[in-house]
């Protein structure tokens, strides 16, 4: 099992990330795209990675609105798995 990440190294992560929010123990992005076809594109960008990784986000999916959330389930909070996923899906257009 992936170890929590303490307050003091979440904190210093996540002011590296871009456009990434911290809401309790999650990671949270939202993306904006011209249409649900270039939303659903876009979160099929996001398979390999996330399977390569072993580790899967939290995806929702309104029309033309991806969010996605990160936290490690089995762990109970956010792990360096869910800082190494946030910046490989920040990489992604």
């Amino acid at each position: 099992m992936a170890q929590l990440l303490s307050d003091a190294e979440i904190e210093a992560q996540a002011s590296k990330l871009s456009g990434w929010i911290l809401e309790g123990s999650k990671l949270e992005t939202k993306r904006k795209f011209k249409d649900f076809v270039e939303a659903i594109a876009f979160v099929n960008k996001l398979v390999e990675p996330a399977q390569t990784a072993g580790h899967h986000p939290d995806i929702e999916v309104s029309y033309n609105k991806v969010k996605i959330t990160l936290t490690t389930h089995d762990a109970g909070g956010l792990t360096q798995k869910d800082f190494d996923l946030a910046r490989e899906i920040s990489q992604i257009d």
